[in-house]
């Protein structure tokens, strides 16, 4: 039977799951809820037939899995009357903004023994997958390091710009939406980073969130990661992130179109698909349908979520070893 599912906050994140859940077998919303009246009327256009509910709390009693698709801050909350219920969890990243606050999230969820896992988008993806197999078999030679490169002519993104909160330093920023991705990806390939230094740079309304961020982390055995990630002037978005081996080196643009050097110009893995969010979010959906089921998975655990929540806090604080 396909899992009824709520979906709490049903901004774009909440909408385009939801467009996606529809026609999935697995997946049968059944109710969702926002605080918005603009996004309700949103997601009622792209769902009818899927109740709104009068309250979150209403919407989590109708289902078997909530999608937390709201900021980081009430989604603890959510997160924690859903768990104890017994109703399995999929989070929106990043996991939170507050360590202690993320670190008591994750150690209830894990006592709780509910499915739960946190929405990194290539945590299923083909990239992930080809670049793992090429890292652990040496095909890529010995590991040379990580260059990561985010660059936006304005942050929020055009079509972010009805999510207030992502332009504040509180919640938002690019570091926490967008560099979090690279981040879990790294050390699914290489394991755990620590901070060397990390230079963000804020401007003078100290509410808003970070304009630049230059930062180098490392492996335990010293393999380098370099960020660079700025926002202004006139440009098309730049997502991409390359990892570099001796003898071949892999990189993904846009979060999913992977290509390889081997020493000449990066050539594609494969054709890019006509929608790559639709076969992403397909691809997703499948792992979740796994994690519900209590079967192996490769979405992002809360407590991988919450090791990247660290590195992100630490960079965003500044830290000049």
């Amino acid at each position: 039977m396909a899992v009824k599912t709520a979906i709490i906050g049903l901004g774009i994140m909440g909408r385009r799951m939801l467009e996606h859940m529809l026609p999935h077998e697995e997946f049968a919303p059944v109710a969702m809820w926002d605080p918005a009246p603009e996004a309700c009327a949103e997601a009622q256009m792209l769902a009818p037939g899927v109740p709104l509910a009068a309250s979150a709390e209403a919407a989590m009693a109708a289902a078997d899995l909530v999608y937390l698709a709201c900021p980081p801050v009430p989604r603890k909350a959510y997160a924690l009357a859903a768990a104890p219920a017994g109703k399995a969890v999929f989070l929106e990243k990043p996991l939170g903004v507050d360590l202690g606050e993320s670190e008591a999230l994750v150690a209830a969820l894990e006592a709780s023994g509910v499915p739960a896992a946190v929405n990194f988008t290539q945590a299923a993806g083909e990239a992930l997958a080809n670049i793992s197999d090429a890292a652990s078999s040496g095909a890529m030679g010995e590991m040379a390091g990580v260059d990561m490169v985010v660059t936006y002519a304005a942050w929020p993104r055009a079509w972010q710009q009805a999510a207030d909160w992502l332009r504040f330093r509180a919640e938002g920023g690019m570091t926490r939406e967008v560099l979090s991705h690279f981040l879990f990806f790294t050390q699914r390939i290489l394991g755990p980073l620590s901070v060397v230094w990390a230079q963000p740079s804020y401007p003078a309304d100290t509410a808003l969130c970070e304009t630049a961020l230059l930062a180098r982390l490392e492996t335990v055995g010293g393999v380098p990661v370099s960020i660079l990630a700025s926002v202004g002037g006139a440009q098309p978005d730049r997502q991409e992130f390359t990892v570099k081996g001796s003898l071949a080196s892999h990189r993904v643009s846009n979060f999913s179109d992977e290509s390889v050097s081997r020493g000449g110009p990066f050539e594609p893995v494969s054709p890019t698909p006509a929608d790559p969010r639709a076969v992403a979010l397909r691809a997703q959906l499948d792992a979740l349908a796994l994690c519900v089921a209590g079967r192996p998975h490769p979405l992002a655990t809360p407590r991988e979520a919450l090791d990247v929540q660290r590195l992100v806090e630490e960079m965003l604080r500044g830290s000049d070893r």
